[in-house]
């Protein structure tokens, strides 16, 4: 039987006390308070129904999941609160619920960039250390979810940066190997761009609106060209000579013409039907476009003409941003037991595998990127683990929403002409130097 979903209609009353009790949140939701000490592993009692919050999953494939832990714990029900698609908004709506220690949600599906966050202030409860089978995950998701080196949350799934590349213009120009280096990149636009059928065509397009993926964008191209945006303790480095060779290339792509102009608006949307509609040669974004640029309905122009690689680096392989979603526990709902039992099952590498038939959403467990029949439907999965195993995270600090905004705000005034490189990591690297002294 489906499980019954609240919808905000239904919610209303639950969000009316919620926001009205969080008077004085910032409008991205941050905590004006201290960030408090990581706990130790609490007790995990109480069983009975719960609830799990997250954004809507498209693919029905979560709902499977949930629909099959109800058939077998009939006392013990989880039902689906759905969130907006709206990541800021999920994120405001999480906070403002611990805030009043309301136990209306008891497992948080959370993005990665928000663990450090939530695991200061206690709004999520510390892992018992034989929870999760981390020796059989990705490095890289595991990181993600730990916070002062202890688990918080259960990777759930995880996601990394590919290049898109026309592997049949490639091919028509004689060039033999997609590009390693953003400087081979602009040789081979060079070549295919001269070609009748490359003609309207840009070079390269990623993700430049101001928006958590320019942040996202900005971080690759620094950590591509040898820097980083903080260090393993937080403090801020992004006024260096790597972050500003970083941030130069995406600069120099407006001004040199290899990025489409409007791609200063893109989003990951923007860019899958740029390219799908034949408009780049080459595109960074994740591996959820796969479906749609192979359609064979008409709908894409490059199916069955494009390739899969990493993004290019300065000297050679670039790295990528880690993205996923990781499960929590609230400390505030009575039923942890159950909670705990939930993420086992819900995250485990037999849903993961179930998952794969539905989503495209990458799982946590490597093993699942070598296996014969996965990689028979999904042949790029390879080069995503090599994407997934080289990638980093975005800065894990506590103070993410103004951080992000911070790095948002002097990459896009660079991006735009407003500021020059040098004087935009300068007013960064001053903005986050703020951030973490708070």
């Amino acid at each position: 039987m489906r499980q019954r979903r609240h919808t905000w209609q239904t919610l209303i009353t639950t969000t009316a006390l919620i926001t009205a009790a969080a008077v004085g949140l910032t409008a991205c939701g941050g905590s004006s308070a201290e960030p408090k000490a990581a706990q130790s592993a609490p007790a995990f009692e109480g069983k009975g129904p719960i609830n799990y919050v997250s954004s809507r999953d498209a693919s029905g494939a979560a709902n499977k999941s949930i629909e099959e832990w109800n058939a077998s714990h009939p006392d013990e029900k989880v039902t689906f609160i759905e969130l907006p698609d709206s990541a800021d908004q999920q994120r405001q709506q999480l906070i403002q619920n611990a805030q009043i220690k309301s136990d209306t949600f008891s497992v948080l599906n959370l993005d990665v960039v928000w663990n450090s966050e939530f695991a200061a202030n206690k709004w999520i409860l510390p892992l018992p250390e034989d929870a999760v089978p981390t020796d059989k995950m990705i490095p890289a998701t595991v990181n993600a979810a730990t916070y002062r080196d202890t688990l918080f949350a259960a990777p759930y799934y995880t996601d990394g940066a590919l290049f898109y590349f026309r592997q049949d213009l490639l091919a028509a120009a004689g060039i033999a190997a997609p590009p390693k280096t953003w400087d081979e990149m602009k040789s081979a636009c060079e070549k295919i761009l001269a070609l009748p059928e490359a003609a309207g065509m840009s070079c390269y397009t990623g993700q430049f609106d101001k928006n958590e993926a320019l942040t996202v964008n900005f971080s690759e191209a620094v950590a591509s060209a040898g820097g980083s945006v903080v260090d393993a303790e937080g403090k801020p480095t992004v006024d260096s000579p790597e972050a500003k060779e970083g941030l130069n290339l995406l600069v120099d792509g407006f001004k040199e013409g290899l990025f489409p102009s409007d791609a200063i608006t893109y989003l990951e949307e923007q860019g899958r039907r740029a390219f799908q509609d034949g408009k780049v040669v080459f595109l960074r974004n994740w591996p959820f476009l796969y479906s749609s640029l192979s359609a064979t309905d008409g709908s894409s122009k490059v199916a069955g003409k494009f390739g899969i690689t990493s993004i290019p680096g300065t000297d050679g392989t670039g790295v990528s941003t880690l993205g996923g979603r990781n499960l929590a526990v609230s400390p505030f709902t009575p039923n942890k037991a159950t909670a705990l039992e939930f993420i086992k099952f819900f995250t485990g590498e037999e849903q993961s595998r179930k998952r794969l038939e539905l989503s495209s959403r990458a799982p946590a467990y490597a093993g699942l990127y070598e296996d014969p029949a996965v990689v028979a439907k999904r042949p790029f999965f390879p080069t995503l683990l090599e994407s997934l195993e080289n990638a980093q995270p975005r800065p894990k600090v506590v103070q993410y929403g103004a951080t992000t905004k911070a790095i948002q705000e002097e990459a896009y005034a660079a991006l735009t002409g407003e500021k020059d490189t040098d004087m935009a990591l300068k007013d960064m690297q001053a903005k986050l130097e703020e951030l973490s002294a708070k």
